[in-house]
């Protein structure tokens, strides 16, 4: 069981993946709000692993994947897939305490970035890059007294981003579809074991519909979606989309945490997203090309 329906044309293979990582972002960022109220009482780790270990019972109960029968670049596609998912929530988590939702979705959007840019020898994607930077320095030097610890964990959940951009498509595109990322969600809640254990015992019947809301919301739905995405596209588009992120974060940010920015932040953001974007764009001809095949 794949869960995947017959591919259909480009264009509607593309309409079909914008839809579904701007409802991956939306339940991602709404997780987030939901899941920023529980902090206080989980911890910021605990929070964010527990409700890995939550989405990951949902996926495993659903998909119900097969353990054999898989080659050694399946599992390594699989494990990497795991820590790329488990690094990111929880620097993500760690940026959350300490910086606007905005801010952090931004810089984490770096990450994609990165990932074209590395494979691009072109001096337009070189300036585009030298941009989004710039766009970063305006966030964090002239957009306001920004926390430099939670602008370091947003950097390494942008770290962690690259490497998720990197392999959805492989890993949506591979035999095990949606079987194999419930396995990656698997491998995730068990690295984030050491946090989510010990915060077992301070759940109470208050925190339950939250904490499985935002398992929902922000893993399982934006997982899975991200991952269909990834089995209709390229990493090139899948990057581009990812941009709804930052723009998603900012507005649930303001509107439902008061997290209001200075317009030197919103400029910032701006031209971040807009050199992002161009990067993983332009750069997608030679990544596609000479990019590793899909893990099978």
């Amino acid at each position: 069981m794949t869960g995947f329906p017959p591919a259909p044309t480009d264009r509607a293979n593309t309409l079909r993946a914008v839809l579904f990582v701007l409802c991956g972002s939306l339940g991602m960022q709404f997780s987030a709000v939901i899941a920023i109220s529980l902090f206080d009482d989980l911890g910021v780790l605990g929070t964010s692993a527990t409700r890995m270990a939550i989405a990951a019972l949902l996926l495993l109960a659903i998909f119900r994947p097969r353990l054999r029968g898989r080659t050694r670049a399946e599992w390594l596609g699989i494990v990497l897939y795991g820590v790329a998912m488990a690094a990111m929530n929880a620097f993500l988590f760690l940026a959350f305490d300490r910086l606007p939702l905005g801010i952090t979705t931004t810089i984490d959007f770096l990450g994609p970035c990165v990932v074209a840019l590395l494979a691009s020898r072109g001096i337009r994607e070189v300036l585009l890059a030298l941009a989004a930077f710039a766009g970063v320095a305006l966030i964090a030097g002239l957009g306001g007294p920004f926390d430099p610890l939670g602008l370091c964990f947003a950097a390494l959940a942008g770290v962690a981003f690259g490497l998720y951009t990197f392999l959805a498509p492989r890993i949506g595109k591979s035999s095990g579809g949606l079987q194999s990322l419930s396995l990656s969600v698997a491998v995730a809640a068990i690295l984030t074991l050491p946090f989510s254990a010990p915060a077992a015992h301070l759940i109470r019947i208050e925190h339950a519909l939250p904490l499985v809301a935002s398992a929902l919301l922000g893993t399982a739905l934006a997982f899975t979606l991200d991952t269909l995405a990834g089995r209709l596209t390229s990493a090139r588009v899948l990057g581009v989309l990812f941009a709804f992120d930052p723009v998603v974060g900012s507005i649930l940010g303001a509107v439902i945490l008061g997290q209001m920015l200075s317009p030197m932040a919103v400029i910032g953001m701006c031209i971040v997203i807009a050199a992002g974007a161009g990067i993983v764009w332009f750069a997608g001809g030679k990544t596609e090309q000479s990019g590793p095949p899909p893990v099978s």
